[in-house]
């Protein structure tokens, strides 16, 4: 007679599955929060060095031309000269003008209510005023 042996399949069973699954996702839920409040304070230091380095393109724009871009004439005069100006010795920025951080483009008001011109970005809200995420980058603050 033959004895019969039972081999026991490898594996894992449905309860080892869930306490595994359920250990990922308490694990998800303590540092998920910290990683994305991360990803915001990014977006928004992205955004302020991008302001600046517009600022000192304006500034060297001012330094040659005499004086700050117009509102209508906007960013894009740091990077493709205009007809008439020969003051003009751009490009300013080594690239095209970027969006900020949440997609928008950036505001240029020049006369600026803060100053000689107000550069700025909504934040992901793109309107006026917020916290966090929908803050607004300007560039008349340090």
């Amino acid at each position: 007679m033959r004895k019969r042996i039972r081999c026991r399949e490898q594996g894992f069973t449905l309860i080892e599955i869930m306490i595994v699954v359920i250990i990922i996702g308490l694990l998800a839920g303590l540092v998920g929060p910290r990683l994305f409040g991360k990803l915001t304070q990014a977006k928004q230091k992205s955004a302020k060095a991008q302001i600046e380095l517009f600022g000192t393109a304006l500034d060297a724009f001012r330094l040659d031309v005499g004086r700050y871009p117009t509102t209508e004439e906007g960013l894009k005069i740091l990077r493709e000269k205009p007809s008439g100006l020969e003051a003009w010795k751009g490009p300013y920025l080594p690239k095209e003008i970027p969006m900020d951080p949440w997609g928008k483009p950036y505001l240029y008001k020049c006369p600026g209510e803060h100053g000689e011109y107000d550069l700025l970005s909504y934040g992901l809200d793109g309107v006026e005023g917020g916290e966090g995420e929908n803050q607004d980058v300007v560039s008349w603050k340090g």
